[in-house]
This record gives C-alpha cells, structure tokens and sequence, in this order.
C-alpha cells in the first residue's frame, strides 16, 4: 500500500503547476513560456499548426493560439488559414 501512494504522489507532483517565480529585482513575474520558444516553434515546424506548436512548447491550445496572434499582430510572423486550421510561418 505504501509504494501505491509513493506513486500516486509523485503523479500527483508532476501535474501540479508550477508557480511562477518573480524576479528579484523588479518583483515582475518571471515568463513560463517565452516568446522566444513560440517564434522557434514556428521556425523548427514544418507545418506549424497551432496545435503542434502548442504542443512543441508544452503549452495549451488557447495560451498557444493568443501568443501566437499575438506575434502575429507585431509582424514578427504570419497566419495563412487552410481550412479550419492556421499555419503560421516566420
């Protein structure tokens, strides 16, 4: 019973959210998933799917989806719609 629950805790902790941190000079909370790691996604993928770079970013589709217009409204890349699905390239 003991290793059951050695388990279901450690299951357990790697769901739990991180909290983020805060920086120590500003007091800013510090970023989980930096720009940076969205515009390589689009970079890295062939067809970069906001459902592929959410998940390249480990990140969910709506946090995906508003980083990602986001860029997009700041020309750093672009949005071409094929179906019902985005593309987006650099």
């Amino acid at each position: 019973m003991a290793i059951a629950s050695v388990r279901l805790s450690e299951r357990t902790a790697e769901l739990s959210p991180v909290a983020p941190e805060r920086d120590g000079d500003s007091g800013k909370f510090t970023e989980q998933y930096p720009r940076e790691a969205f515009l390589q996604a689009v970079a890295d993928l062939e067809n970069a799917t906001t459902a592929k770079v959410a998940e390249r970013v480990s990140c969910s589709y709506d946090l995906a989806y508003r980083r990602l217009n986001a860029l997009a409204e700041d020309d750093e890349i672009a949005r071409t719609q094929i179906g019902s699905s985005f593309v987006w390239t650099r």
